[in-house]
């Protein structure tokens, strides 16, 4: 049996990645559920449901990766990608810098209001209790 990858060498980098962020997540999965399976007390059980489940979604993830519709969203995906001018060093220190002081004087004068509200709020209870 061959394997046969759909629009060899195009998206090759999406397809990478998606495929070994899945295999990860699945492999994550397989070993949850073998500390899961420790109460069995039966090895056979505990490694080899999760290794038959690994192999089961190591198929599934190889035969989504090659369904044209979703291997043609990757391939297009990384096109895009590629398209994008991306931001100089520069540009991205001074953006970080204007948030952060914009999200610093917000802070300040929410908790200057805050301050203001409770103060408020204690002198009217203090004055009708």
């Amino acid at each position: 049996m061959q394997l046969y990858i759909y629009k060899r060498g195009q998206g090759y980098h999406t397809r990478l990645w998606t495929s070994l962020a899945c295999f990860a997540l699945a492999c994550w999965g397989c070993y949850r559920l073998s500390e899961m399976l420790t109460m069995t007390e039966n090895p056979w059980i505990e490694y080899m449901v999760p290794a038959a489940l690994l192999a089961g979604l190591s198929w599934l993830i190889y035969s989504v990766q090659n369904k044209p519709s979703f291997a043609d969203f990757l391939i297009e995906s990384e096109g895009e990608l590629k398209k994008v001018s991306w931001s100089s060093r520069a540009q991205i220190i001074a953006s970080t810098m204007i948030v952060i002081s914009v999200v610093v004087i917000i802070s300040i004068l929410l908790g200057a209001v805050d301050v203001g509200f409770r103060s408020m709020f204690e002198y009217v209870f203090k004055i009708y209790s």
